[in-house]
């Protein structure tokens, strides 16, 4: 099976970080957000991945391009212009970079990428990271046979909620999930049927076809009450590096190497 990542937005909401890099490319720790993705992926055994690139796409060719660089110990001889590598820590990874505009959206993205997919395939943004098990929602998808299965989510809380009786407060919650019920988590598995779905032309995916489906009683959702954190501002941002630096990043699913 293969995964489809959306990466081609502009971040605007996130311009402190992207107006020098994609928003995908965005780092958490020291490895972009994108390949924080792909290890919960491959932690499942998936390793194909299709990127839907847009905005500043080339760096993210740039950087699959030279990934063992960013991974492994390297000797360079400036004389000789040669390079010995000492360790090989790379992934098991095949990516295919697609680019599908830099003002297109999300609909036109996906229908650019119909024939590097089989007859079932993930689909994720590259913006959003959970602790949500791959394996568990395909069994998901394929039990319910319907055209395309996507994660429900808890948002994360904004803002603490206080517990009032007779005017006192009797408990006080620290930013608790769910403020605007479920939402969509962003974690897709679909069946190749769904491109005919995708129709006109500047297609937003989360729009007719989505709504579509659903009228076609094609669309199932798999509750998660899990980890699930998109990564749409720079609060969003240190939040999730501070889980990763600590220790305590619920998606790290994977064991280092």
């Amino acid at each position: 099976m293969k995964v489809v990542i959306l990466a081609g937005g502009l971040g605007s909401r996130i311009s402190e970080e992207s107006y020098l890099k994609p928003k995908p490319l965005i780092e958490i720790g020291s490895k972009p957000i994108l390949w924080h993705i792909m290890k919960i992926y491959s932690h499942y055994g998936i390793n194909e991945f299709i990127i839907c690139c847009g905005y500043k796409g080339y760096l993210i060719k740039e950087y699959f391009a030279n990934y063992a660089l960013h991974t492994t110990d390297i000797t360079v001889d400036v004389v000789s212009n040669k390079i010995k590598v000492h360790k090989k820590n790379t992934e098991p990874w095949k990516v295919t970079l697609v680019d599908t505009g830099d003002y297109s959206q999300t609909g036109d993205r996906i229908k650019q990428i119909e024939k590097f997919v089989g007859d079932t395939f993930c689909l994720t943004y590259g913006d959003g990271l959970s602790s949500i098990n791959i394996k568990d929602l395909i069994k998901f998808h394929h039990k319910n046979k319907k055209m395309a299965t996507v994660v429900a989510a808890k948002p994360p809380g904004r803002f603490g909620a206080l517990q009032i009786k007779n005017n006192l407060v009797n408990n006080f919650l620290e930013k608790p999930l769910g403020d605007n019920g479920w939402v969509n988590g962003g974690f897709f598995v679909l069946n190749k049927k769904i491109f005919k779905y995708i129709k006109e032309e500047n297609s937003i995916w989360e729009r007719q076809p989505l709504e579509n489906l659903a009228k076609d009683n094609q669309l199932i959702a798999l509750k998660f009450n899990g980890f699930w954190h998109p990564m749409d501002t720079l609060r969003d941002k240190n939040y999730l590096e501070d889980l990763w630096y600590s220790k305590k990043a619920p998606w790290k699913l994977w064991d280092d190497k």
